[in-house]
């Protein structure tokens, strides 16, 4: 049984992983052919290489069928979001107990890069953002049990 998950990126997000998806087509080319050349050697001491070689060789195209299947699943966020309530795509405007103005836009987990403004939907910030609306006080704990407190300022 095959089950499929859809997974929604934004636009940037399709793009970053069609991206690395290619970085890492390139890697395989050039680790095959890296093990093609040590395989015309016939030293003891070229095994241990070899054998390095194969399980880099292993891992990229693990990595790589992984990005594949992502990207074959991905649908891109709708550009119009409902700017009343936080849910997937959302951007929102935060403010810290400082006055400080903070953005992020609410993405699935592959895509999440918080120091990039892309904010994981599953994070413990992303879920206490779901379903809220602005001027809401947002409150999450973090794994240390320390409590923070957000003001959403703004959703688009």
């Amino acid at each position: 049984m095959n089950t499929t998950t859809t997974v929604y990126l934004s636009k940037q997000g399709i793009k970053d992983l069609r991206k690395h998806v290619s970085q890492l087509e390139h890697q395989l080319d050039r680790a095959t052919q890296e093990l093609r050349e040590l395989d015309k050697l016939d030293k003891r001491e070229e095994r241990l290489t070899l054998i390095e070689k194969l399980a880099a060789l292993e891992t990229i195209e693990s990595t790589l069928q992984e990005k594949r299947h992502i990207l074959s699943e991905a649908k891109q966020l709708p550009r119009k979001r409902d700017a009343l309530k936080v849910a997937l795509g959302s951007v929102v405007d935060l403010m810290d107990q400082q006055g400080r103005l903070i953005r992020y836009t609410l993405v699935d987990s592959v895509e999440a890069n918080p120091s990039d403004g892309r904010l994981s939907i599953l994070s413990p910030l992303g879920q206490s953002l779901v379903g809220k609306t602005a001027q809401q006080t947002i409150e999450w704990t973090t794994k240390h049990l320390k409590t923070n407190q957000l003001q959403l300022v703004r959703i688009a």
